[in-house]
């Protein structure tokens, strides 16, 4: 019998709430090691008659980064399952998906030096889907380290992950029409998340994040973080080639202690409008666009284009309504799902997989209300199994900002989140649930065993 055999599952859900801390490292070493990576890959590719891949290279050592990430096991899995909440795949159900991040209960647990490090069990997890694993617990690690990093370079703002592809539908067909062929490679890597620093009646910050994840060597970081690089160079706000971004991969020892490797290009965007263009009204509902997927490599004069996706600030305003209802769709999602997620989607976003409260796996949304360190959350419990024991989980989202988003008002949420930033509870387990994590965005994720 091994370790995690011995537990009960009462020691699991406390263990969730254990603070352990995560490595992060950052150097001029890793950003040469990056781009060896991928002179190596491109020489391959040329070999091979594809040509090199078009590529950000201006990144370099992050700035000012901490040298850990300290968090709970639970963290991450609230930071997985509303990364899922509104990617869904197919005609899967963003709801079902999210409550997938619970598959990690078990996978990861703390060394003797209070390192993070999969569990024996994520070991046996990672035999079955060891890719699916390394790219859901790195887009986890990665969206919460780039959300501490942002928030402290802008200390004033708050901060939201958008997950990339749900926002650039909005805009863009990143599908490929019957009988048209295979797209520009370009158009088939994106960065996986916009990350946005916000003020409620400002214009934002936004940067691009590419995350990988694998269970192999440092070496396979690197190849990761080099395919990255071209990731975000399919996307570009304001001019080309000018907006910042993260790269982040995540490595997962079968035994060793996990590690986050970052390089970042520095700079500032911000989507301020052009000319006359009032203040982006958040409340406005979004048309579904078909822009045109090409990318201007000079502002002025011969006006020479490739395949990507530009936003200029023409359309700045426009944009900013895309991020912030895009993440309105994420937090209802992540809730529930259903009606008050479709509201905030377009068509090719995948507003019809919301317009029917009709969801694998749970019986009942949205109806779930609960008190978690005396603030009122409301939300959707899911009842599962845990070896053989029923447990409950319950996602959710403080009740006035959930009421502003049920009924369409993005704008008093962010007035109502910002103004709360920096007042929500820090502790990871209460009386009545073995492991709770509180975001900043007001949502709530909580576990305990199920008392029939």
């Amino acid at each position: 019998m091994n370790k995690d055999e011995s537990k009960t599952v009462s020691e699991i859900l406390d263990e969730l709430s254990n603070t352990s801390h995560v490595q992060v490292r950052s150097s001029t070493e890793l950003a040469a090691h990056v781009s060896a990576a991928a002179e190596d890959e491109d020489e391959k590719r040329i070999d091979n008659g594809q040509g090199p891949l078009r590529r950000r290279t201006d990144y370099r050592a992050a700035r000012i980064t901490p040298r850990s990430l300290t968090l709970t096991p639970w963290q991450i899995i609230h930071a997985i399952g509303l990364g899922a909440a509104s990617a869904r795949q197919g005609a899967g159900r963003g709801l079902a998906e999210h409550w997938g991040s619970l598959r990690y209960s078990q996978a990861l647990e703390s060394n003797q030096g209070g390192y993070l490090k999969l569990s024996s069990e994520g070991r046996e997890l990672l035999r079955f889907y060891k890719a699916t694993q390394s790219g859901e617990i790195g887009t986890g690690f990665a969206s919460l380290l780039a959300e501490k990093l942002v928030r402290s370079r802008y200390p004033d703002h708050s901060v939201s992950v958008i997950p990339a592809d749900v926002a650039l539908k909005a805009g863009w067909s990143l599908r490929s029409t019957a009988g048209a062929g295979a797209r520009p490679e370009p158009l088939q890597r994106r960065p996986h998340f916009f990350v946005e620093a916000w003020q409620p009646g400002q214009p934002s910050k936004v940067l691009l994040l590419s995350s990988k994840g694998t269970h192999s060597s440092v070496q396979q970081v690197h190849k990761q973080l080099s395919t990255a690089s071209a990731h975000v160079e399919s996307v570009h706000i304001g001019p080309y080639g000018t907006v910042p971004y993260l790269l982040i991969g995540t490595e997962i020892p079968q035994k060793e202690s996990l590690a986050l490797h970052i390089l970042e290009a520095p700079g500032t965007t911000v989507l301020r409008p052009s000319g006359k263009t009032s203040e982006a009204d958040l409340n406005l509902t979004l048309d579904q666009q078909n822009r045109m997927a090409d990318v201007a490599l000079h502002a002025e004069g011969d006006r020479k284009t490739i395949p990507g996706f530009q936003v200029l600030p023409e359309s700045f305003a426009w944009f900013s309504i895309v991020l912030a209802r895009t993440e309105a769709a994420t937090l209802t999602a992540f809730t529930g799902g259903g009606k008050p997620t479709a509201q905030y989607l377009t068509k090719e976003q995948g507003r019809r997989h919301f317009q029917h409260d009709v969801h694998a796996d749970t019986g009942r949304l949205r109806d779930a209300e609960h008190r978690i360190h005396g603030i009122d959350f409301l939300g959707t419990d899911h009842i599962y199994r845990l070896n053989g024991t029923r447990v409950e989980a319950f996602s959710g989202l403080e009740k006035s900002l959930y009421m502003h988003l049920h009924d369409g008002r993005v704008n008093e949420y962010r007035r109502e989140v910002h103004d709360l930033r920096g007042q929500w509870p820090d502790r990871s387990s209460s009386e009545q649930w073995s492991a709770v994590s509180i975001r900043a965005d007001g949502t709530v994720m909580a576990i305990r065993l199920r008392e029939d």
